[in-house]
């Protein structure tokens, strides 16, 4: 059983790694966990729904979501979902796969997620989000909330206060609403309007902030002009799996690590994920570099991780000088 705690991680800012579906996967988790190891390491969202609901099938396909290595730790599950009774059962399950944490969802604005009452949907319930988030709680795992600063407007003075009720161990603010999408810069403002507000109404609650971190350096300045305990970095990841090392790594190697991401992608998800999930990376990865164009065009034709190996020794050979 875990004995992670938040309080227990002296440093501060914690600089940790987002969930984002279909891109930080137990492949690429894996390779970033060898690159450059965040403080703390997040999973893909998972259906607490689908986790207790799902046929045996639907649910293997799901519990790859939550397949992860011990180099990775401390890893947090994180869940989202509307029902108490299935958050509690699948709370317990995390629990049982040696999860250090359980984080809640209430900030995905995908709408078919909103339907379900579960993601940004929670804002417009806050009764509804408090007990869920309890339900959460009854695993025994340190639970947190990963939330917008509001739905259609900045809700945050009423919002915060009724998930910080509660006493969850975390909060991550990003720092938009749910209409603001990525659309708008992330207000940092707001942010340290968390950290006063939790100051005030739960000391003990970490409060992390989120959006357009876009370096360590960034999310460091980030860090210290709000106050907030942590940053979480999303985007940031993408084709640069070392961000939290900040390592430089040659093109040769970039490449060669990016071939490695591919194999473990075929080794871990073949069969349960579309191998096309891997053409976003290629996006990130292959760029800034004479040639980028070229190399990521036949990157885009191959179909398994030999193909994408032949392609870039091809393009290695013929540009790279030893």
């Amino acid at each position: 059983m875990s004995t992670f705690s938040w309080q227990k991680l002296k440093k501060r800012p914690l600089y940790v790694l987002a969930p984002m579906a279909d891109v930080t996967d137990c492949a690429f988790r894996a390779i970033i966990a060898k690159y450059g190891k965040p403080d703390v390491t997040w999973t893909e969202f998972v259906s607490a729904d689908g986790l207790v609901r799902a046929t045996p099938e639907g649910k293997k396909k799901l519990l790859k979501d939550l397949d992860y290595t011990e180099a990775e730790r401390p890893i947090i599950a994180q869940l989202f979902g509307s029902n108490v009774e299935n958050m509690e059962k699948a709370s317990m399950l995390c629990k049982d796969l040696g999860f250090d944490g359980i984080d809640l969802n209430m900030g995905c604005p995908d709408k078919s997620i909103e339907k379900q009452g579960a993601g940004a949907g929670m804002i417009k319930n806050p009764k509804k989000a408090q007990e869920i988030i309890r339900a959460a709680m009854t695993a025994g795992l340190p639970v947190s909330v990963k939330t917008r600063i509001g739905y259609n407007k900045n809700e945050l003075d009423t919002w915060l206060p009724a998930i910080l009720e509660t006493k969850p161990a975390l909060v991550t603010i990003h720092a938009r609403t749910r209409k603001e999408m990525s659309l708008v810069p992330a207000d940092w403002n707001q942010v340290k309007k968390a950290v006063e507000i939790r100051d005030q109404l739960s000391p003990e609650t970490l409060i992390f902030g989120n959006g357009d971190a876009t370096s360590i350096e960034d999310a460091k300045m980030k860090a210290e002009f709000s106050g907030a305990d942590g940053v979480m970095l999303g985007r940031a990841i993408f084709g640069a799996p070392w961000l939290f090392s900040e390592k430089k790594f040659s093109l040769h190697e970039r490449l060669d690590i990016m071939v490695e991401h591919t194999k473990l992608f075929e080794e871990k998800l073949g069969g349960i994920k579309n191998f096309a999930i891997m053409k976003k990376h290629y996006k990130a990865y292959v760029n800034g570099f004479d040639g980028a164009g070229d190399l990521r065009g036949h990157l885009m034709t191959a179909e398994n991780a030999g193909e994408v190996e032949n392609i870039v020794n091809a393009w290695k050979k013929a540009n790279i000088k030893a």
